[in-house]
């Protein structure tokens, strides 16, 4: 029998499959599920999304997301400044103490598409309590985040319907 450790995590949900969030999320549901203190970080999604919509019906747990509208149609230095006024407000989350897992979705596109600096992430991984649970999820997570993360998942495209022309569709992408 192994001893329970309360030491928290670092996970990385990355890759070109479809289902990082979608992890993420059920992390976060099964952590509510156990009266577990949750928020959900979204990165550049301002679109209105399934999570979102069952996070304000059932407030399971608090969603966070400080981008509006489709992040396609914005201009870099938009989406930079969304991108910084997110990571503010995740930096502050996660020294403040009072939760038991955050999610910070899409935070390896905001890096990778340059939004943020790979500094900035370290210096919030330096700070996380040694209690919280952390979890980074989207493409291209850079090897810096998969060195520190204690647990590293990559999702691996094989097949997808938008290869055959079907578009993303509420409730299942969305």
């Amino acid at each position: 029998m192994t001893k329970q450790n309360s030491r928290g995590l670092i996970h990385v949900y990355t890759g070109n499959g479809k289902g990082k969030t979608t992890a993420a999320l059920g992390l976060a549901v099964r952590a509510a599920g156990h009266n577990q203190k949750v928020v959900f970080i979204q990165f550049i999604k301002g679109i209105s999304t399934g999570e979102l919509l069952f996070v304000k019906k059932y407030k399971a747990f608090d969603i966070v997301r400080t981008s509006t509208g489709n992040a396609l149609k914005k201009q870099d230095e938009q989406l930079r400044n969304e991108a910084q006024k997110t990571l503010a407000y995740a930096g502050k989350a996660i020294t403040d103490g009072n939760y038991d897992l955050i999610v910070l979705d899409e935070i390896c596109f905001a890096l990778h598409r340059g939004l943020l600096d790979i500094g900035q992430v370290l210096e919030l991984l330096d700070n996380k309590p040694d209690n919280l649970e952390l979890v980074l999820t989207g493409r291209n997570a850079p090897k810096e985040l998969i060195e520190r993360a204690d647990l590293v998942t990559e999702m691996s495209l094989i097949k997808h319907p938008y290869n055959e022309g079907i578009a993303a569709r509420k409730g299942i992408e969305y």
